[in-house]
């Protein structure tokens, strides 16, 4: 990737091909992307172990593992501490910790060791407004392809908001294997948005209902799909 004159990695943007590396996590090595060719993967970062914050995120996460695996994605965590550190601390979690209802709960996904930041600065996950030795809480959607298709950004004091993480994943898919856009607040059921018409005379037949749509305007047209299409096309059973 290209390097800035003040030596620092520009933060890849949607659209992108996720950068790679090869890192050392809880699970063993891996060559990221590569070996997740396939899959769609959420790779996210948390500023450090043994923090009562990251400690909530990882429990939801690993709690909702089983539901994302079964809409063909992938869960890689990063923080900058050191392997020995991620063990004792997932170790901790699973002894110790009960929250919400969740407790005797074992993380199964690869946490990343990435003690030189490099990983971390690649993707810009390093914020030095924020904190120059901690990542901040950052989320990198790639899809089967290696293509980086949602970022978001949170900071060190808020934690994620889990529901809109599996909603956004199932949007994505569901913008893919339709053709068609996902509204404000759109949940798996509600109405989906179809493409602009690209003539006067397709814009003129959606007014006229020739198309089974409802639309607001020639631009803003919506169609039915009903949450079972959505997840018979998405969701492995």
């Amino acid at each position: 990737m290209e390097q800035l004159t003040n030596n620092v990695t520009p933060m890849p943007r949607i659209g992108d091909k996720a950068p790679s590396f090869k890192a050392v996590t809880t699970q063993g090595e891996i060559n990221f992307p590569e070996d997740y060719k396939g899959s769609w993967v959420i790779l996210f970062s948390h500023p450090a172990d043994f923090t009562p914050v990251c400690t909530s995120e990882f429990m939801t996460f690993a709690s909702m593992e089983e539901q994302f695996a079964k809409a063909n994605c992938k869960l890689v965590g990063l923080s900058v501490d050191g392997l020995y550190s991620h063990i004792a601390w997932l170790r901790n979690i699973k002894e110790k910790i009960e929250y919400k209802g969740m407790k005797n709960i074992e993380v199964k996904f690869p946490l990343i060791e990435d003690i030189t930041m490099n990983v971390a600065k690649l993707y810009g996950m390093i914020q030095p407004g924020e904190s120059s030795t901690k990542a901040v809480r950052a989320v990198f959607f790639i899809d089967p392809n290696g293509i980086i298709r949602t970022i978001l950004y949170y900071p060190l004091s808020c934690g994620r908001n889990f529901d809109e993480l599996y909603r956004t994943l199932i949007a994505l898919q569901t913008a893919d294997a339709f053709g068609v856009a996902t509204p404000a607040d759109w949940r798996p059921g509600d109405d989906v948005i179809v493409p602009p018409a690209g003539s006067c005379g397709t814009a003129k037949e959606r007014m006229e209902g020739k198309d089974n749509l409802t639309c607001y305007d020639w631009y803003f047209c919506t169609k039915k799909l009903p949450k079972e299409e959505v997840f018979e096309k998405i969701i492995k059973k």
